[in-house]
């Protein structure tokens, strides 16, 4: 009877969400464990005089990663991340309390602007930037028309205009994790604040930011990361003057064709994230803000 019952509970339970879950599993494993096994064992090979992978183990790629080159460039790419981190809370803060703060219809429009550039590739949209910040752009026909310059000025290739696209890219992921955190805001506690004797900005500095402090951090990471990895953005706007983490990683899979590198490269990344996530959970933050 036992075994009977142990079937049937099988059937009713277990096989029903092994058929419901297990598409989906193999789908991830397929997609997302393979590769990354795939990366990890390639870090640990090596290449042979005519840059073909050799599947001996080695540690020497990690080794290299502590280059002074690398390292200059590694602290360029904090360097910038922290900058587009930064400017996306000053930009994406109001405008996230704006949203959370206004009526249905406006909150719908407002959260219509921040999820449309999603419907647009990015790659375009920088090289829309290009030719707006270009020699011979908009930017500089319209200073030069008022007569603020003669001379058409060169704002390419330079570190702001570098996190100029990285913010442009990626503002509506700092601000979206705001929106959520300050729209879950208890009124009463801004009524307490101000019936207390509070004035606004310290309302806002000891009750407001400390209860969205989630919000900022999991937008803080949501921006952090991508933008070490977004080698087309200095790519375009930077000319190569401002190479981050992604740029390194790109040329080592298509230029210098060192793919072990490139993936030793590509686990140091994977790991940071690991280690920034495993902070942001330590800290009581909330993993679905992370979309995780």
């Amino acid at each position: 009877m036992k075994k009977k019952r142990s079937k049937h509970e099988f059937r009713a339970n277990t096989l029903p969400a092994m058929v419901t879950v297990g598409p989906m599993v193999l789908l991830l494993i397929f997609l997302v464990v393979a590769p990354l096994i795939f990366v990890a064992v390639m870090s640990f090979c090596q290449t042979d005089q005519y840059y073909n992978v050799v599947y001996k183990f080695t540690a020497e790629n990690y080794s290299k990663l502590i280059s002074p080159d690398y390292l200059k460039i590694y602290g360029q790419s904090i360097l910038i991340a922290l900058l587009t981190t930064i400017v996306c809370i000053i930009i994406g803060y109001p405008f996230a309390y704006i949203i959370a703060r206004c009526k249905s219809k406006k909150k719908k429009l407002l959260y219509m602007l921040v999820i449309v550039p999603f419907w647009t590739n990015s790659l375009i949209r920088i090289y829309g930037w290009r030719t707006f910040l270009g020699s011979n752009g908009w930017l500089n026909s319209v200073l030069q028309n008022l007569h603020i310059i003669k001379e058409p000025v060169d704002f390419l290739y330079k570190t702001g205009t570098t996190v100029l696209g990285m913010v442009y890219c990626l503002i509506p992921f700092m601000i979206l994790p705001l929106y959520t955190a300050i729209e879950k805001l208890d009124g009463s506690l801004l009524e307490a604040s101000s019936d207390l004797g509070a004035k606004p900005y310290k309302t806002f500095l000891e009750v407001i930011i400390p209860l969205t402090s989630g919000g900022i951090f999991s937008g803080s990471i949501m921006v952090f990361i991508p933008c070490l990895g977004y080698f087309f953005v200095s790519n375009i706007l930077g000319g190569g003057n401002t190479d981050m983490i992604g740029n390194l990683i790109e040329r080592q899979f298509k230029s210098a064709n060192n793919w072990p590198l490139g993936a030793a490269l590509s686990i140091i990344l994977i790991v940071v994230t690991l280690i920034l996530v495993k902070i942001y959970q330590k800290l009581g933050g909330d993993m679905e803000d992370l979309g995780v």
